[in-house]
């Protein structure tokens, strides 16, 4: 399959990322709470299509919750526990890059959960997300899903690039070696946890571009959102000067010109 050109695409995410904004407007509007699941692969795409859906929005509506390690007092707490604080109230959205999947996944095949609470949370997960629906929630979750020698380029890649080598943890290293194991993992998780409440949708990732376009797209088609008319805003008239004077410049500190050390232009 050809790679999507870059002219198309970014004239598609424009559009696309209009079509957000109109959803986050009418989440606020409405009340309405909106939960975004991120799940998938080491480097499969997940981190930069959620940069792409929030790219244009309100960072005070749209959220994105990326939780660390849980502490000592968070193990011995309800496994879910940890995540509810994080749900949204009205007029909300929340992006979870990652979520309480990480039992299903990565504490599964690493060994940091027992095998009873794996199967426990196999069991609990579907009931706590029909809760979660049932009270209102919209709940969409993605499995992003790339190939084994997409993933090992994508590694490599970010081993030579210095923006991106701290995205390299060990654990990314153990899912070289591991992609069996994961496989197994995830299609068990998914046995239990693809209901009819709150279905999995799977994005290939392969070509980031196409599936950034591919799952905005789904996840608009999904909410039933419509454009909220924005409130009549006219600029003021800027009023007179009363006499202010600016402070002089010599009294402040002012950053160096750096861009001004590289304009060649001479212009």
């Amino acid at each position: 399959m050809a790679g999507l050109k870059r002219e198309e695409y970014e004239r598609e995410l424009y559009r696309l990322q209009t079509e957000l904004v109109k959803m986050q407007e009418w989440v606020r509007e409405t009340g309405a709470r909106l939960v975004v699941v991120f799940e998938g692969r080491d480097a499969a795409g997940k981190g930069s299509a959620i940069k792409r859906i929030t790219e244009h929005l309100n960072p005070r509506v749209a959220r994105i919750v990326a939780l660390p390690a849980p502490s000592e007092r968070e193990r011995t707490q309800w496994y879910f526990q940890r995540y509810v604080p994080h749900l949204p109230a009205a007029g909300e959205i929340v992006l979870l890059d990652r979520s309480w999947y990480n039992r299903g996944g990565v504490e599964r095949v690493m060994g940091y959960c027992t095998p009873e609470e794996h199967r426990l949370f196999l069991r609990q997960c579907p009931l706590f997300e029909r809760m979660l629906v049932e009270d209102g929630i919209l709940l969409r979750k993605y499995w992003f899903s790339v190939s084994d020698a997409e993933q090992e380029r994508r590694f490599r890649k970010r081993l030579k690039d210095p923006l991106k080598r701290w995205k390299l943890s060990p654990m990314d290293l153990e899912s070289l070696t591991r992609w069996e194991d994961y496989s197994r993992a995830k299609d068990e998780m998914m046995v239990h946890t693809d209901i009819a409440e709150s279905p999995w949708y799977v994005v290939e990732g392969d070509d980031k571009r196409r599936a950034r376009i591919n799952m905005i797209t789904h996840l608009l088609s999904t909410v039933d959102y419509h454009e909220v008319t924005p409130p009549e805003i006219t600029l003021p008239r800027r009023p007179a000067s009363k006499g202010y004077q600016r402070t002089s410049r010599a009294l402040q500190r002012v950053v160096p010109d750096r861009a001004g050390e590289l304009d060649s232009s001479g212009g």
